[in-house]
């Protein structure tokens, strides 16, 4: 995992969390801090489980037999997560990283309860002193893949297969929209919303459905199989995802990846722990953290667009242009953006409504 830059609200004492952490093994023979990584799938080579889980490794690198990591995968959204997530707790873990938006409120009771245990929580909304919400902004790489996607389409028509209708994925889909129609106004993309975060089958079954209606480049949206992926290659249809690169199940039409990278907050998160000076925030993060970045771009991008998608990579990097800034209009024709006003970024993390051009509903 390469060392990458943190923005300053993640910067904490690690020269200071380390002796915290080498004194626990000396003369107070503490026990290891134990944090416990609660995962919404099965634990594979590629997807979100497996960025959460590659996010701790410079954690035990730093920390070593200071800190005992426990995984604990494939974790439905519900009670079953509540009960496992009391249990890691009652079983003496102090640091729980809750990875997925359904263990909210369960975490956040968990934190309430006991003000020693740090939690971080994916994709939510809620904040405590010792309750930090943790997302990524997707929407500032799939702008750039839309851009991409729309060169290379022939019909003009895009698709997405999207797991849940979160504002984390509908402002994915919305950017996505949104830097197709910077190359080609006139682009259409359709979503199947398949309501799960792992089900090969569906998901498979959801691109095929997009691929029969032309739709000739599609964003697998959050799925943590590379099932779309390898649907759209057997196609010969162009696709990209979050989070790890599946280039290896797409070899000849794979279009990219919106990489994340969450080391620098997790290992920032438990420095500030054994620091005692973790304080809850929420943290939204991307381009200009380096937790975000596209990688593995198609070499089939036609050379005067990469030029124009690198120009607006950097300037989403420094802050000089955002994918959210107006005029833009709203599916239902009503204004969602004012010309010359860009949304902060409390508006995206709410953003309940799609873009002119996504002609799938939102479902109720």
């Amino acid at each position: 995992m390469n060392t990458i830059a943190r923005r300053t609200f993640l910067q904490t004492s690690a020269l200071a969390a380390i002796a915290a952490a080498v004194g626990a093994r000396g003369a107070n023979a503490q026990e290891p801090l134990g944090i416990a990584l609660v995962l919404p799938s099965p634990l594979g080579d590629v997807g979100w489980s497996h960025t959460l889980a590659a996010g701790l490794d410079p954690v035990k690198a730093a920390y070593g037999d200071a800190v005992k990591i426990t995984l604990l995968e494939n974790i439905a959204e519900g009670p079953d997560a509540d009960r496992i997530m009391n249990k890691a707790v009652a079983d003496g873990n102090k640091f729980l990283i809750a990875g997925s938006f359904g263990y909210q409120n369960g975490a956040m009771q968990i934190a309430k309860r006991d003000p020693s245990v740090t939690v971080l929580h994916a994709s939510g909304f809620m904040v405590a002193p010792n309750f930090s919400p943790f997302a990524a902004k997707y929407f500032q790489g799939t702008y750039l893949l839309g851009m991409a996607a729309a060169a290379l389409s022939k019909t003009g028509k895009l698709g997405s297969v999207s797991a849940f209708a979160i504002p984390e994925l509908i402002t994915s889909v919305n950017a996505f929209t949104l830097g197709a129609q910077a190359v080609n106004p006139d682009v259409e993309v359709s979503v199947v919303w398949v309501n799960t975060w792992f089900d090969p089958a569906k998901e498979q079954e959801a691109a095929k459905a997009l691929i029969a209606q032309g739709c000739d480049v599609i964003f697998s949206n959050a799925q943590d199989t590379p099932s779309v992926i390898a649907a759209c290659e057997e196609a010969g249809i162009y696709a990209f995802n979050l989070n790890s690169s599946m280039k290896s199940y797409a070899p000849t039409k794979y279009l990219g990846c919106v990489a994340t990278d969450w080391s620098p907050f997790f290992k920032a998160s438990v420095d500030a722990h054994l620091a005692g000076n973790f304080v809850g925030a929420n943290a939204f993060l991307g381009v200009a953290d380096q937790v975000v970045e596209v990688v593995d771009w198609s070499p089939d991008i036609p050379a005067d667009i990469m030029a124009k998608i690198t120009e607006a990579e950097a300037k989403i990097a420094d802050g000089s242009f955002t994918p959210f800034t107006g005029p833009i209009t709203k599916a239902d024709d009503s204004e969602g953006v004012a010309a010359g006003v860009s949304l902060g970024d409390g508006e995206i993390v709410a953003m309940d409504w799609h873009v002119k051009g996504v002609v799938t509903p939102l479902p109720q």
